[in-house]
This record gives structure tokens, sequence and C-alpha cells, in this order.
């Protein structure tokens, strides 16, 4: 399900006196940052030479060769001769033409490694059409600005910033026009690349009168998404049981009847709800409303309803459950404690019952339901130090200092060399003192906030067990 994505990302603005550009450096760094959080692997360059970039192209075909997506993107000074398109860097020189194309880097080069390569598609974005004042100067036709036509090869979708023969302007802001329009739209959820672009292009008519028209030429032929909702990932489920706020109640269903008491959120209808199902009625379900139980079942254990959570600590023990049936329930537990009922990534994860629905990875019959959530959550992995369901064994380094009263008080916590503590976004205390914490609550506080089972977690600390422990008030491990 996850796709691997890399991007090569160039921005050059340093030209010599006269064709200097002001946007291009901040494009670069703002679609590497929207391709980042995106899942690009990106490598970036800025104000680069034309043998910086050919080094660059060199380490992005080794990511090409490992990924299903490559994306070049360039915003800078582009030009044509003779019909052939070049990209302009610092060290291009604009005497005359011969200069000029000996010392830029031919677009075609950056399309046949590309083409070399063995990911399956591959996306060039060039925000390269801008006015540049040398080549006006060498008296060329109209029909000779801005870039030329070029051939696409299969799997190959190209997007310009202008029409084939016309040229852009610098921004009047941080980002170039073409640009701008594209990072507006990139974020969109579930919109082909050829769709989307179609949006850039009415957005960016817009925002120059239209003076600026872009263009793409497209040999794709399957659907490529920038952002794809979960229900693009999941395949397994309904759309209505990933968003469970739209799952229609069936009167009549056992299941959907449980289901219905348990959203209710009061202990005294929910327990009863849960203590009547029974394994016939659960393998007499469909896979969609096992899923909405198993959300439901989690939230309710969650909100103290202690039907649930033995339900949740009897499972493993569920003999007559049908192997396919009992993973549609994990899988909807699992789902649930990351994602809410509109199928978005919470913004803090629903974490009271992680351990012990955790606990369950012990079990190599349930190895389906935590490959599922683990393959769900890559594309999420900035999210987390390490992806939920994977077999990770992680260890953190707690630091403190002894106080007066020879107690130890927590001043930093350490992940792979870093200080992750930190001042919790919620936190609006002015008392920023301490509080005590055994040292078991301390294990379940950075285990439930770094998402990272009991098991799979390794303390370091000066302090033992039965140490007095003081933890600074408003502060988190949490990403």
């Amino acid at each position: 399900m996850q796709r691997k994505l890399s991007a090569f990302i160039v921005g050059i603005s340093a030209y010599p006196d006269g064709a200097l550009l002001k946007n291009p450096v901040h494009d670069a760094d703002d679609v590497t940052k929207a391709l980042e959080e995106l899942e690009f692997n990106v490598i970036k360059i800025t104000d680069a030479s034309a043998e910086d970039i050919d080094r660059g192209l060199e380490d992005f075909k080794d990511y090409l060769d490992n990924s299903d997506v490559g994306l070049f993107y360039f915003a800078g000074h582009g030009m044509q001769i003779k019909g052939e398109n070049y990209l302009n860097t610092v060290d291009t020189s604009f005497l005359d033409e011969i200069s000029a194309k000996y010392s830029s880097f031919p677009l075609n080069q950056i399309i046949d490694t590309m083409d070399s390569c063995t990911n399956s598609t591959n996306i060039i974005i060039l925000d390269a059409c801008r006015n540049n004042p040398f080549i006006r100067a060498w008296n060329r036709g109209p029909e000779q600005s801005g870039l030329a036509s070029v051939y696409t090869p299969k799997g190959t979708f190209m997007a310009f910033a202008t029409s084939p023969g016309e040229v852009a302007k610098d921004g009047v802001g941080r980002n170039g026009s073409f640009t701008e329009s594209f990072l507006t739209h990139i974020n969109t959820q579930d919109v082909p690349i050829e769709d989307l672009f179609k949006r850039v292009r009415n957005t960016l008519s817009a925002r120059t009168s239209g003076s600026q028209t872009s263009w793409e030429h497209t040999s794709l032929s399957g659907n490529f998404f920038f952002n794809m909702s979960i229900g693009r990932i999941v395949d397994e489920y309904n759309s209505e049981s990933l968003a469970d706020s739209l799952y229609m109640l069936t009167s009549g269903k056992k299941v959907d009847e449980v289901i219905k008491d348990l959203k209710i959120g009061n202990w005294y209808i929910q327990n009863p709800a849960v203590k009547k199902l029974t394994s016939d009625d659960i393998n007499a379900s469909d896979n969609d409303s096992l899923f909405v139980l198993g959300r439901n079942i989690y939230q309710a254990s969650c909100g103290s309803s202690d039907a649930a959570t033995e339900f949740i600590k009897n499972f493993k023990d569920e003999v007559l459950l049908e192997e396919d049936k009992s993973k549609c329930i994990l899988d909807g537990m699992l789902f649930e404690i990351f994602f809410n009922s509109k199928g978005e990534l919470r913004s803090s994860f629903k974490a009271a019952q992680f351990e012990l629905v955790f606990s369950l990875k012990s079990y190599s019959k349930f190895s389906g339901s935590f490959d599922f959530i683990s393959e769900i959550l890559l594309k999420y992995q900035n999210r987390f130090y390490v992806i939920p369901g994977k077999n990770n064994q992680v260890n953190v380094d707690v630091i403190s200092h002894k106080n007066d009263e020879n107690e130890n008080v927590i001043t930093e916590v350490h992940f792979q060399g870093f200080n992750i503590l930190r001042k919790d976004d919620r936190n609006n205390r002015l008392d920023m003192g301490t509080y005590p914490i055994r040292y078991s609550k301390l294990v379940r506080l950075l285990s439930e906030e770094m998402i990272i089972p009991n098991a799979q977690l390794a303390v370091t600390a000066a302090f033992s067990s039965e140490d007095r422990i003081l933890f600074p008030y408003g502060m988190s491990v949490s990403k």
C-alpha cells in the first residue's frame, strides 16, 4: 500500500546582474517542505552550477531505482535554443546563444535519466520560463521565447509554468505565480495529477489576470495523486467504515445493535451490549460491521467500559471466532487509536488502551492486523519515532539531576542522540515546576506519548525504579 516517492528540487535565484530572480530559492524551499509532508524523499539544491545539478542527478538516479515515483522540480531561468530546452545555472554565460547552450544544463538529460530508471512514474515540473533580459538582448523572434515543446516518455507527466513559446514573470510575493498556484492545490486529497494541474491553471490565470497560462503534457497510463485519503490507501474496508461517522446502522443486525449501544457512551448501556455479543453473531457478520465494532469497543474501553476492556483482554482466547473475523475486529481497534470518525489522522492519538491492544502483537495469529496498521501509518511516518506495528526495539536515555532533597529531577529525554522533551503545545501553565512520578508511570508515559509498546521500549536512567522521581509540568515527548 505504501508508495515510495523521491524528488529532486532545484531553485536558482543568484543569476548575474540583470537576470537575478527573487522567488526560485523560496519556491524550492516551499515545494520541498510540501513534498516532504507528503512523504517524498527529497534532494534539494539551490543557486546551483551545472556541475551541482549533474551531481545531484546522479544521487537522484539512485533514489529512482528504489522508488515508485520520481519528481523533478526546477525554478529559475530556462531557454530554448534551436528547439532544445536548457536550464540556466549560476555559471551560465549569457554572452550569446552558443555560450549559453554549453554552460547550461540540458533538460533532455533530466528526462532521459529519469526514463532510464526502474520507477514506474515520473513527474517533471518546470517554473522555468522567466523573462530573461539577456535572452531578450539576443534579438530572437517571439517563437524562440520561453521553452519549446518536448517529447514525453511513457509514464511521464510534465508541467510548465507557461504554454510553449511564452514567458512568465517572477512573482510579486514569496513565490512565483505558478509555484504559488501549485502549492495552493498540492494537498487537495484524491485529485488525479491531471485534474490538479487544471486547478493550478485556473488559479494561475486568475492571479495573473489571464496573462499566464500553464501547460501540461502527459503519457501516464494510470492515476497519480499527490495526497491520497485513507480511503484510497485502505482497500479492505469501505469509506463509511474508515470514516465511521458515516456508517449506517442496519436495524435487526446483532452487531449493529451492539455498535449503536456502544456509541451512546454510557457504561450502563455499553457493558450489557458487549456482554451479549456471541461468537455466532460475530462469525455471521460482514467485515465492515466488525471493523466498526472493533473501533467502538476500543473507544468504549478508553471511556472506562469494563466489559469492553475485558473483551480486549480476553480477545486472544476467543478460539471460536473465525480468523478473518477476529482480524477485522482487531483492525478496527488499531485504526481507532490513530484515526478519528472522519477517517483523518488524529492530532492526539487515543492511547488510553494502547498498551493493552498492542500486547496482542506477541501472538502470531494477529500479525496480519499489525501489518495492516503499520502499512497505513507509513504514510504518516513524520508523526512517529518508529512506525507502530513494526518490530523495532527502541532505547531512550532519561537525563536527570539530584536536587537538595536527593530527588531525581528529569531534565531531558534522548532518542537517537536528540533531546525530545519539549513544552506541550496544549500547556498554558505559568508554573513550570515538577511533580512526583513513579518509575512504572514514567515508562507508561513515555510509551503512550511515543506510541511505542512497553515490550519494545528500553529506558536507561541514572536512577532506579525505587528512587523518587520528579517530572516537569507541561512537558511532553510526543511528536
